[in-house]
């Protein structure tokens, strides 16, 4: 293999009889052709005899290992995946932006502003709709009613438990004994959660935003907070993204907006909003599709054969949801409260003063707007993975060998879909769980 012959020093004279150790001095070859293999480099000493088979000597053995990729590395699957850490309640959220690129972006603008240099705006930030994300959105708003629809009723064959005093949410035949359960009565009940039959709502957690006729119109105050009507934010998404409801319309402009600085210059005027639609009845409306609230009631128990078919479709429209909202989100601005799980679907957050975590006093009650996360438009709220929902209930003692999931994946999973392969490392589906007498023998 080698090109050419490594240069090399021996102590050893041939013209003496006997055997005894010698030494080898051994120079790196130069050997172009494998510049990009490393050189693996075997040192032996063994013993030899001239003119029998035992000569004492220090011989080389040399071998080539192709390197490896680090794409490889990056990009492999991992086996174990940890959920993301839950954030302090005492702190204010990261930005998911890095904040010296914010700074950048406030410093062009006003450099922009002093000059009276019109900003350049592209859609939707001029307040035209893009035209390739309007098939997205009305996809999104199909996949959100499938979801719905599959849930309620996926929840009358698959129990669900709600913890009545925390957030904690449960998919099996019955509660697990973890002691993680946070509300304020948890130290009577030693961190045991108290579990009631859960809803669609648990599964689905609800995040509403106000709807806006017109995003570039007047700002909500806190004095007419009520005149406005509160939906999912996911519909609010949609519908500034293209998608018509009769029961919630929304401004569609022919003109772009004009803005210097954060001053519009010409928002093409006000306009008067429509009456809303607190008086539809929603027995002949299409929106009762869009409502989680009463969705079981409205959708019977599915055959028992179905059951897989429904559940591998409310798994896909899950996934449909996610990725276009995610996509959506790209364009469309959307900001969150870094106190609290408000969020608002517009250019700017509203003045409503309803903000009452950390430090609230300080902000008289305000909302602190940054820009939102897919997490906080669409949160995926993980609960524990049951390898076998009519085992054993979990426990704590062997806590750390369990994955978690999103609730709607566990549900889905339980009725009989497919597993994601982006969701089984967190799932931990090759972790070996142990008996409780031999977990204090696992390293």
């Amino acid at each position: 293999m080698l090109q050419a012959a490594t240069a090399a020093t021996s102590l050893w004279n041939p013209s003496q009889r006997g055997a005894f150790p010698g030494i080898t001095e051994f120079k790196r070859s130069q050997v172009p052709s494998l510049g990009s293999y490393p050189l693996n480099l075997k040192f032996e000493h063994k013993w030899l005899l001239k003119g029998r088979p035992l000569i004492a000597g220090t011989f080389l053995c040399a071998h080539h290992r192709p390197r490896e990729d680090p794409k490889d590395r990056k990009h492999g699957v991992p086996q174990n995946v940890d959920l993301p850490p839950v954030l302090p309640k005492n702190k204010k959220k990261p930005y998911p932006i890095p904040f010296k690129k914010i700074l950048q972006a406030a410093r062009k603008r006003k450099k922009l502003a002093e000059q009276g240099i019109e900003m350049p705006l592209e859609p939707p930030k001029n307040g035209l709709l893009v035209p390739d994300l309007i098939p997205v959105a009305y996809e999104v708003l199909d996949a959100w009613k499938i979801l719905i629809k599959g849930l309620a009723q996926l929840l009358h064959v698959i129990p669900v438990y709600g913890c009545s005093e925390c957030s904690g949410v449960h998919v099996a035949q019955t509660g697990h004994r973890i002691q993680d359960c946070q509300g304020s009565t948890s130290a009577k009940r030693r961190s045991f959660h108290s579990w009631v039959k859960g809803s669609i709502n648990d599964v689905l957690i609800p995040i509403e935003s106000y709807h806006l006729y017109d995003p570039f119109g007047r700002r909500i105050m806190h004095e007419t907070r009520f005149d406005y009507d509160r939906i999912p934010a996911v519909i609010e998404l949609c519908l500034q993204a293209g998608v018509d409801i009769p029961e919630y319309p929304s401004r569609r402009r022919t003109k772009p907006i004009r803005m210097i600085g954060k001053k519009i210059i010409d928002r093409g005027g006000y306009v008067e909003e429509p009456k809303p639609w607190r008086s539809v009845d929603f027995s002949s409306s299409s929106l009762v599709d869009l409502e989680t609230c009463g969705a079981s009631m409205r959708h019977p128990p599915p055959p028992l054969e179905d059951v897989p078919r429904i559940a591998q479709e409310t798994m896909n429209a899950y996934e449909i949801v996610r990725s276009g909202v995610t996509k959506l989100m790209k364009k469309y601005t959307v900001k969150a409260c870094g106190y609290c799980s408000e969020v608002h679907v517009g250019p700017w957050g509203h003045n409503a003063k309803l903000c009452g975590e950390f430090k609230h006093q300080w902000r008289d009650g305000k909302h602190g707007w940054q820009d939102a996360t897919i997490d906080e438009v669409f949160p995926p709220n993980y609960v524990w993975h049951v390898r076998d929902p009519k085992g054993p209930p979990l426990r704590s003692a062997l806590k750390r060998y369990y994955g978690k999931a999103p609730a709607v994946v566990e549900l889905c999973i339980q009725a009989g879909a497919k597993i994601p392969e982006k969701y089984k490392p967190m799932m931990r589906l090759d972790i070996i769980v142990p008996e409780s007498e031999e977990a204090s023998l696992v390293a």
